[in-house]
This record gives C-alpha cells, sequence and structure tokens, in this order.
C-alpha cells in the first residue's frame, strides 16, 4: 500500500490496468484465434453447395425428375411440396413413425431423414410407384381387402415397408416381420390387419 505522505504521481500503468490491459489483448487473441479457422473455412468452398438452390437430379418411380433446391430440403419435401407426390406422409418428421417411407434402391428409408440431395443417382420409389388406382399392388390390394387401415395416414409407409419386407423375405417369420416393420407405428392400431395382410401374402407363391 502506498505512503500516505508519498505524493509523487504514480509512473507507469497501474496494477488494475495492468490486468484489465492483459484481460483485453488475451480475450483479443482468442477471439482472433478462433474467427481465424472460420475465416480460413469460409474462404474454401470446395465441396460446399449452398445455402442457395443448386439443381438436384432425382429418380422417382422410373422417371428423371430435375429440380432446383436448397441442399437443407428433405427428400419428403422435395417428393411432397415440388413433385406433388402426397403419398409419403409428414407426421412426426423426426423419423421415428414410418409415414414417410420411400425405397432407395429397393431399401426402406424415412424421407423426412434424408436429405433429397443424398438421393441423387439413387432409384426412389414411392407408394404412387408401387401401382396405381387401375392397377393396385398386390400389397396394396390386400390392405383393401383386410381393411388394414383407418385414418390413412400410416398406410402409405406400411404398404411400402410390407412391399419392401415381401420382396426381401417371400414368407417372413414372425421375428422378419417385427424387424421389417417395426420402424412404422400405426396410432389407430390396425396391426391385426396388417398381420391379416402379411398372413394372405404368404400363402401365395413368391409371395407379393
Amino acid at each position: 500500500m502506498p505512503d500516505a505522505n508519498d505524493s509523487s504521481p504514480p509512473v507507469g500503468v497501474t496494477r488494475r490496468g495492468f490486468f484489465k490491459g492483459i484481460g483485453v489483448g488475451t480475450v483479443t487473441t482468442g477471439l482472433v484465434s478462433a474467427v481465424r479457422p472460420i475465416a480460413e473455412a469460409a474462404a474454401k468452398p470446395a465441396g460446399v453447395a449452398g445455402p442457395g438452390e443448386i439443381p438436384v437430379t432425382l429418380k422417382v418411380n422410373g422417371r428423371t425428375r430435375r429440380l432446383k433446391l436448397e441442399p437443407r430440403v428433405t427428400l419428403l419435401d422435395a417428393l411432397r411440396n415440388r413433385l406433388e407426390l402426397t403419398g409419403a406422409k409428414k407426421v412426426c418428421d423426426r423419423g421415428t413413425c414410418g409415414a414417410c417411407t420411400v425405397l432407395v434402391d429397393g431399401q426402406p428409408v424415412y424421407s423426412c431423414s434424408m436429405l433429397a440431395i443424398e438421393a441423387e443417382g439413387r432409384s426412389i420409389t414411392t407408394v404412387e410407384g408401387l401401382g396405381s388406382p387401375e392397377r393396385l399392388h398386390p400389397v396394396q390390394k390386400a390392405f383393401v381387402r383386410h381393411d388394414a387401415q383407418q385414418c390413412g395416414f400410416c398406410t402409405p409407409g406400411f404398404v411400402v415397408a410390407c412391399a419392401a419386407l415381401l420382396k426381401q423375405h417371400p414368407k417372413p417369420g414372425a421375428e422378419q416381420i417385427r424387424f421389417g416393420l417395426g420402424g412404422n407405428l400405426c396410432r389407430c392400431g390396425t396391426y391385426a390387419g396388417i398381420m391379416d395382410v402379411l398372413t394372405e401374402a404368404t400363402r401365395k407363391e413368391g409371395g407379393a
């Protein structure tokens, strides 16, 4: 503590000023260190798409469709909002209910959890591509016969998932059914009707 009788003016900087200066300098250095990699990354756009719309070509139900989409657009939104293929339903939008199930290269996927740009160069089949009102897919016919739907929101996803299951396992066992349809939920509880659909399919040579 300085002597009370010492009236000479302080020399240099005070301790408080010194530490404040260190603090500002440290923060500034930290900010520069943190911002530099971000700036460097921004200066290297190789492999970066967007954020605006970019050309995207999708092969859907056997047709080549050319779109302009932001890279963040999901396959589900591209199908529903740009191509007017509204069979796949947007229900949970979190990849948990299966109402948006489509086939990508023959495999069932949640289209709400896949970006449209990820589906480029791959074969996409929606419920509309399985069959038409004039020529229903065998699974679609079985759903009608066994009244395996109520509100209908989950139905397209179940139809697609059942078709994929029967393609892989023409006569699926109980464990295969549980595994193949475990990602699809029916809030109306039409599971008994859906099981009747699969039971009928197993009686037919080669399934559906």
